[in-house]
């Protein structure tokens, strides 16, 4: 049971009106316990393919391949079904069933792809992943040919200048892609932790470049 408004604000309790999809979701779940068994094995299935999709979406940047590659699709569908299972008395309807239910896998991917580069840090990073970070630096696009020794010297200065807790952040956020969320539950920390590490790291590494050389006021757009 939702809640909702009426016209002078105050709250009114009454179902969310439900696409046929999301309430049948809902009824099989709910449902005797064949009905929800076979809704759970149909869940776990589309969550599977999801999650197959999005660690073969990211394992170019990790190394991971063949058994390994599945198994972790099949942590983060499994992970997630519980999560959902658990969590099915929020769902609001505030988008269809399955939109909100493959969030939920698309983060234990996120998580578990996470963990994995941390327990091998090794794995190289493709230079397609740091020649995309200049416009996040507010770099000028008009200076591209100047962003190959730019890239060189931030690489030197994340591994030189960063401390460890500030390195895996900068790697996780801005090469991997690891949501917020997911890294501060990996670290045991909130978002605002992750924000002002993050924030710590890109001025170190702005005076890094600089102090090379290679950033100057010209090069930073003006925000």
């Amino acid at each position: 049971m939702a809640t909702a408004h009426d016209r002078t604000g105050e709250s009114t309790t009454g179902p969310v009106s439900l696409d046929p999809e999301s309430a049948g979701w809902l009824r099989a779940l709910r449902g005797s316990e064949p009905d929800r068994r076979a809704a759970v094995e149909r869940l776990h299935a589309l969550l599977l393919r999801i999650g197959r999709s999005e660690v073969r979406r990211r394992s170019a940047r990790f190394g991971v391949t063949g058994p390994e590659l599945d198994d972790l699709a099949h942590q983060a569908a499994a992970d997630a079904l519980l999560a959902i299972i658990d969590k099915v008395g929020d769902f609001r309807g505030e988008s269809r069933f399955t939109t909100w239910a493959y969030k939920f896998v698309i983060l234990e991917v996120s998580a578990k792809v996470s963990r994995h580069f941390w327990r091998n840090p090794r794995v190289p990073l493709e230079i397609d992943d740091w020649e995309r970070l200049p416009d996040r630096f507010g770099l000028d696009p008009a200076a591209e040919s100047e962003w190959r020794d730019l890239v060189a010297a931030l690489r030197r200065a994340v591994e030189e200048k960063l401390t460890e807790r500030q390195r895996r952040i900068f790697v996780a956020l801005v090469l991997t892609g690891v949501p917020p969320d997911a890294l501060a539950a990996e670290l045991g920390t909130n978002r605002n932790a992750i924000y002002k590490t993050m924030f710590d790291a890109r001025r170190k590494l702005r005076a890094a470049l600089a102090a090379a050389g290679l950033m100057d006021d010209g090069m930073v757009r003006r925000s």
